[in-house]
């Protein structure tokens, strides 16, 4: 391109935009847990919203999305680098690409938003603050569902406090996510330099009515108490991952559970995700009996975290990630295995074995268990496990408890988090879980190697937590919850309908507007 003095300020201009941009996707990142500022993520939207606003084109709109996605995901997703490199042994170079080349595709999808709401919503006002929360809410539904879907860090989890939380049990975690658009477009609106005081009162008191009708959503009683509270003990045993599959820490970690799950009788007793790291008929017998008669001795219902297999059609057998459940009195097995897999750790994406290769971890492709499982019985209770990733996947709880013949009224999650170390994806798996208590309705509990192990209320708010990175037992009493909220009864069709309409309404607008 040829550079005249007439496409240098241009040049500037863009160069700014994008800095602005990925210094509001870091901020828009910091909303987050740990410090679940949940007005901060507002904010750093209404300053992508004012970038949009202000830029010259379309073109430009997409530039300042793409550098807020990168600001966002680089600063978020970091710890990526940690499960590749320091427990993956991947060399640092090649670690650290991959985790820019994925924040850079993540960064499309805000990129996508930007451009759209731009493109089909040319002048400010009412018709670009509906484009920008629809088109923001599709990226969104988009980035958690292509090549099996990363909603990892989705907008409205930083929603699980605040006046938006109380739309979590109507539209899902994507609906907040508009919410959270449509509020930073007004605020931004509300800000615009040079806006007449009297023109400021609509978009105030729009965004006043957002935040009340959230606010007035959440002291709506969706779920009710089904029976009485259930003692829980949810095991974290803190098994170092690099000892995890060797075999001395193998059989360390098996005795180690032994030991905690006989040390005392509880309604429900919870291991971590793959807490015994081998075949469940590999289990010694040193291990497995006494904890079946422990279970039968003491009445304990006892989730087990370890490895199944199922044999294949063709015939060989294939190997799942798998919870069994202990009945007391009951030689019969309960069972789940995992449905949705994560890409290079339980399953290879096609092309990218030499990607895999790179990495000294034991990875395999794990076959897929069925979409909607029985729930698990505890008496009269019923208890519906998923395992680590899953819980990501708020539209996939919904319709298991919608489809189960006795839906669960408590969830339960068996993570081992520990390929991350001790960093921020501990403290935003938590916040997730949260978020899927709102959705439903439904205690969380969470059982995890090295945190974040935790009893999560019906209400979203954390009753009980154990410090990460220490071995210990968390013991507590939960509430169990039925009844099926309108986000379980229909998942994300409502939210996804609504931005649908509004998008194809605005670009019939435009259309027209462009034939005069």
């Amino acid at each position: 391109m040829r550079v005249t003095t007439a496409t240098l300020p241009r040049t500037r201009q863009g160069w700014s935009y994008a800095t602005i941009g990925a210094a509001c996707g870091v901020l828009h990142m910091l909303a987050f847990a740990p410090r679940d500022w949940w007005w901060l993520e507002i904010a750093a939207l209404a300053g992508l919203y004012a970038l949009i606003e202000r830029g010259a084109s379309v073109r430009q709109a997409i530039v300042s999305g793409w550098a807020f996605g990168l600001g966002w995901f680089l600063a978020g997703i970091w710890w990526l680098y940690v499960s590749m490199h320091t427990y993956g042994a991947m060399p640092a170079p090649i670690a650290g690409l991959a985790v820019v080349l994925f924040a850079i595709y993540l960064a499309l999808f805000p990129a996508l938003a930007a451009g759209l709401s731009r493109s089909l919503a040319p002048r400010p006002g009412v018709r670009r603050i509906l484009c920008f929360a629809a088109a923001w809410l599709l990226s969104e539904w988009l980035r958690g569902t292509l090549f099996t879907g990363f909603p990892w860090l989705a907008s409205g989890y930083a929603h699980t406090d605040g006046p938006l939380a109380g739309y979590a049990p109507v539209v899902g975690m994507y609906g907040v996510s508009a919410a959270a658009a449509g509020s930073a477009a007004l605020l931004a609106t509300l800000c615009r330099p040079g806006m007449p005081l009297a023109r400021r009162l609509m978009p105030l008191l729009a965004l006043l009515a957002v935040g009340g009708l959230g606010s007035g959503l959440s002291h709506v009683a969706w779920t009710h108490p089904s029976h009485q509270p259930i003692s829980v003990r949810l095991l974290q045993g803190d098994v170092p991952q690099e000892m995890k599959f060797e075999r001395s820490g193998v059989e360390q970690a098996m005795r180690l559970y032994r030991d905690m799950i006989v040390a005392k009788p509880a309604d429900l007793i919870v291991t971590p995700e793959t807490a015994f790291p081998v075949l469940l008929q590999q289990i010694p017998d040193d291990v497995a009996t006494p904890i079946r008669t422990f279970a039968d001795a003491t009445g304990s219902h006892i989730l087990l975290g370890a490895v199944g297999d199922t044999l294949t059609p063709q015939g060989p057998t294939d190997f799942t990630n798998s919870l069994f459940g202990l009945n007391p009195g009951s030689q019969t097995l309960y069972r789940y295995d995992k449905h949705h897999l994560v890409p290079f750790g339980e399953f290879v994406p096609f092309g990218f074995r030499w990607f895999v290769d790179l990495m000294k971890i034991p990875l395999g492709d794990f076959h897929r268990g069925d979409a909607i499982q029985p729930s698990f019985a505890v008496g009269p209770n019923r208890i519906a496990g998923d395992i680590c990733y899953e819980d990501l996947f708020g539209e996939e709880i919904a319709r298991t408890l919608r489809h189960q013949a006795e839906p669960a009224d408590v969830l339960v999650n068996a993570s081992n988090l520990a390929w991350f170390g001790n960093t921020i994806a501990l403290d935003q798996h938590l916040q997730i879980a949260r978020m899927r208590s709102l959705e439903t309705g439904r205690p969380m509990l969470m059982a995890t190697n090295t945190g974040a192990t935790a009893i999560i209320e019906a209400s979203g708010q954390i009753q009980a937590a154990l410090p990460r990175e220490t071995p210990g037992v968390l013991e507590g009493s939960v509430q169990p919850y039925a009844g099926l909220t309108p986000y379980i009864r229909l998942g994300n069709w409502p939210a996804l309908i609504l931005a649908v309409l509004v998008l194809g309404c605005a670009a019939g607008i435009a259309k027209r507007s462009k034939t005069r």
